[in-house]
């Protein structure tokens, strides 16, 4: 019979890291949609500003959208090989099988073709993508409790998988860089300034973080164990009948945390966070090429000073956090 997860169970290094690195796919192909899909649309594939970011807004429409539908059918999933890892699965293929072709030329379109119908073409990658993306990162997020019970041990899973979210970023940009100085030394004569002679450059990096993710995606189902729940009729087996002492059910529904002040405090403070990390993410590429007029190596040599200047920080926030404290004693009005 499956069970669910002991208390006091905790994994070994071996297994947090092989957790870790499944959300590593997702990082990598991320990292790449902020950091260079409108400066690619505009500057390399010719769309109009508004055009790429309409096709920006459509992805993140869908990932909200999709996020929702995933975390509903993720919850009620039913599957021997484990409810997330099945989940975690089908989106790590929807993102193999779409992200290639967003940092692609238009294959069904001809150099005269209209924006509008190059749009219509990338659209369906666009929220093939943001459906594998959803599915992963929910179903990824939502196997720390089934894997650890103590509060520590889902505080440390997490921030493993955080490392790797910023060596994910590091990655990106190492590429990119190295991709940018490749193509100047075997021909100088192409130009600094971004074009459609770059498209195969952003296919190459785009296939590079594909082929590194999906071997990180598959330690990840190799080395990572679900602990699966019950099935329904394993359910109506154990259950004790209700004249035994049985056990109340979940203390929150999910309509109850909308009541919760602090479900808010924390919704909005995220989301916050976020928008400033993916807005400086998003243009800071642009800024460097269309107002600041940058040769093109410096949207990958920039970023990557930011987030490798943030990973030397990190450790020190440890002892910052030590001394002055994490929590603020707010008094109640």
């Amino acid at each position: 019979m499956e069970q669910f997860v002991p208390a006091g169970r905790s994994l070994p290094v071996c297994r947090r890291l092989c957790y870790a690195v499944g959300h590593f796919l997702n990082d990598l192909c991320g990292a790449m949609w902020f950091a260079y899909l409108l400066v690619y649309l505009h500057s390399v594939i010719g769309f109009r500003s508004t055009d790429a970011g309409v096709m920006m807004l459509i992805g993140q429409i869908a990932d909200g959208v999709f996020t929702l539908l995933v975390g509903y059918g993720s919850d009620r999933t039913v599957c021997v090989y484990g409810k997330r890892k099945a989940w975690h699965l089908f989106g790590t293929v929807c993102v193999v099988v779409s992200f290639p072709f967003l940092f692609n030329r238009c294959l069904a379109c001809n150099d005269n073709a209209p924006p509008q119908a190059q749009m219509l073409y990338y659209i369906p990658f666009v929220l093939i993508f943001q459906l594998g993306w959803a599915a992963t990162q929910i179903s990824h997020l939502s196997l720390i409790p089934e894997l650890v019970s103590s509060e520590s041990d889902k505080l440390e899973l997490t921030a493993y998988r955080h490392a790797f979210t910023v060596v994910a970023n590091i990655t990106v940009y190492t590429v990119a860089w190295l991709l940018f100085q490749s193509q100047h030394n075997v021909d100088p004569s192409i130009p600094d300034s971004l074009g459609r002679v770059d498209i195969p450059l952003f296919r190459t990096l785009a296939l590079i973080l594909l082929g590194t993710g999906t071997l990180f995606s598959l330690i990840f189902h190799v080395g990572t164990k679900e602990a699966m729940s019950a099935s329904e009729s394993e359910i109506q087996l154990i259950t004790p009948s209700p004249s035994q002492d049985a056990l109340p059910g979940p203390v929150f529904q999910w309509k109850h945390w909308l009541k919760e002040p602090s479900f808010y405090q924390v919704t909005f403070l995220y989301m916050f966070t976020r928008l400033i990390v993916n807005l400086s993410q998003i243009y800071i590429s642009v800024y460097l090429t269309d107002s600041l007029m940058l040769p093109k190596n410096f949207i990958a040599i920039i970023p990557l000073v930011m987030y490798v200047s943030g990973f030397v920080c990190s450790p020190a926030m440890k002892p910052v956090s030590k001394l002055i404290g994490i929590n603020i004693d707010v008094v109640p009005l």
